[in-house]
């Protein structure tokens, strides 16, 4: 089962990247990148920055969510497992200064969904990511029930974390981000199935 944990770990963190990188690179290159020598090396710098950032916050639930899916299937009781992902997630949020019940909520609502997808998958019979989602989803239209339901409750996470913080380049980032999980989400339908 440590294998599967850390194929699907690892394929979560190289889709965040993914995604991250997607984000950044619609910046275009400024001026200053032609006048001064070297700009670009603080540029990549920066943006390997901005990617490890964005997916340590994109990682942290879905960490919680295959830790808690192991551990139940080790046997743990789901109520308390559960129940210590709550206390987990309350306390990121205070560190992140982005708790409000509302948003807490909400990150609840996906780690959940998550846990039954990753119990699904730790479960199943395959050698690589791609094998254990052919395994658990079917056909394609089965996982895109599955990625239009988690994209739904992203969206949810989104509308709290705007409610908690007014800020107007916030609706754009986020608008930005959910364009690319989408096209991501596309891309990775096709390769799977």
């Amino acid at each position: 089962m440590i294998k599967k944990y850390d194929m699907i770990l690892a394929a979560e963190e190289a889709f965040a990247r993914q995604v991250a990188l997607g984000v950044i690179v619609t910046s275009p290159l400024t001026v200053w990148h032609t006048i001064i020598p070297f700009m670009f090396i603080f540029d990549f710098v920066k943006r390997g920055k901005i990617i490890r950032s964005y997916t340590l916050h994109f990682i942290f639930p879905r960490k919680l969510a295959i830790d808690a899916a192991q551990d139940i299937i080790e046997g743990e009781d789901r109520k308390e497992r559960l129940l210590r992902v709550e206390k987990d997630i309350k306390a990121w949020l205070n560190a992140l200064d982005l708790y409000s019940q509302a948003l807490h909520d909400t990150e609840l609502e996906v780690v959940h969904f998550l846990v039954d997808h990753y119990t699904k998958l730790l479960q199943a019979n395959g050698d690589t990511y791609n094998d254990l989602v052919r395994n658990v989803y079917v056909n394609r239209h089965s996982y895109t029930a599955h990625l239009a339901q988690l994209t739904s409750l992203e969206k949810e996470v989104d509308r709290a974390l705007e409610k908690l913080r007014k800020i107007g380049k916030l609706r754009e980032k986020i608008l930005a981000e959910q364009q690319q999980l989408e096209k991501m989400r596309q891309k990775s339908v096709k390769q799977i199935f």
